[in-house]
């Protein structure tokens, strides 16, 4: 449990928490480092709307002086979306302590935003895509050394009791490998209406769901079971993206492999290759994979409302 000296719950969730109305949380990278202003503003507004469109309390999650803030003013939400590029820290469990040590603003990744809403008692949060084993993390067959690039989020997901709301891993991800290590660390990996994997831009990735349910509600009674048995992790909830804004599955594979060679002709590796795959995969799409994939974050925000009304039913 967080300290009451290093979280500040916003009075409007807070309220919402203690009167047993549905909260959902929201991470805060989108703001500072996915979406450039004033869009980034605008995405994270509608996924605040869209859960209010559902009667449950949206908090979206930061850090700032010192303090992780479960819920952002306006004002907040402005001052991270404008701070200056570079000043914002992207917050996992593993800089966490030294951003709250540092005082400055901080933008909460699925792994951090997950604490929060645990030590805030959020059972519920909505994000884009989780992420997950690079392509790579192992080796591969052309002998290149495994780089051991695994997300965070997937050990968070082991550890901790919240229900995430997604499109599935990032499509730019080693998926099968991915789902794999979920299985290992024994966490539910369930998708809404459909009997595949989403894969991200695309509703489908012809890879089977290790779960399928046909509903919401369904969904809400596999929590609601996981939680009695005592299993002590998260929920991955898969939600497809919107058909109205989705790649087709082959364009949206061809794409990602195409970015997948140039940035390993360009010699990108590290930290870099993320942001750099996505940048092709926009400009491959002609910019279609970044409709799709704020369309995701806006109804995954929707569906997150939905489920954390369904679990207190």
């Amino acid at each position: 449990m967080i300290s009451a000296d290093h979280i500040a719950i916003a009075p409007e969730v807070a309220d919402a928490l203690a009167s047993g109305v549905p909260v959902v949380a929201l991470e805060s990278t989108l703001i500072s480092h996915g979406l450039a202003y004033p869009h980034n503003v605008e995405v994270a507004t509608a996924s605040e709307a869209a859960i209010r469109s559902n009667g449950a309390v949206p908090a979206t999650v930061a850090l700032n002086e010192g303090r992780l803030l479960v819920g952002l003013s306006r004002d907040e939400l402005e001052a991270l979306a404008t701070a200056p590029a570079g000043s914002v820290r992207k917050v996992s469990r593993p800089n966490l302590g030294a951003a709250i040590a540092s005082g400055g603003w901080g933008a909460t990744t699925v792994a951090a935003t997950m604490i929060a809403a645990e030590s805030a008692g959020i059972r519920v949060f909505s994000t884009g895509g989780i992420g997950g084993v690079h392509r790579g993390a192992l080796g591969s067959g052309g002998g290149a050394p495994a780089s051991f690039d695994i997300s965070a989020d997937l050990d968070e997901l082991a550890r901790t009791p919240v229900a995430v709301v997604c499109a599935g891993p990032k499509a730019i991800l080693d998926v099968p490998l991915t789902l794999e290590y979920l299985e290992t660390r024994g966490v539910p990996v369930v998708a809404v209406g459909i009997d595949e994997l989403p894969g991200f831009y695309s509703r489908r990735s012809g890879i089977p769901a290790p779960v399928s349910v046909p509903d919401i509600e369904a969904a809400a009674a596999v929590i609601r079971a996981h939680e009695a048995l005592g299993l002590h992790s998260g929920v991955v909830v898969c939600n497809p993206v919107p058909e109205a804004d989705a790649l087709d599955q082959d364009v949206a594979h061809e794409a990602i492999e195409r970015a997948l060679r140039e940035a390993d002709e360009a010699g990108i590796t590290g930290g870099a290759v993320t942001p750099w795959l996505l940048a092709r995969v926009a400009a491959i799409t002609g910019g279609a994979s970044v409709t799709a994939n704020v369309a995701l974050i806006v109804d995954n925000a929707r569906v997150g409302g939905l489920l954390a009304a369904a679990l207190l039913r």
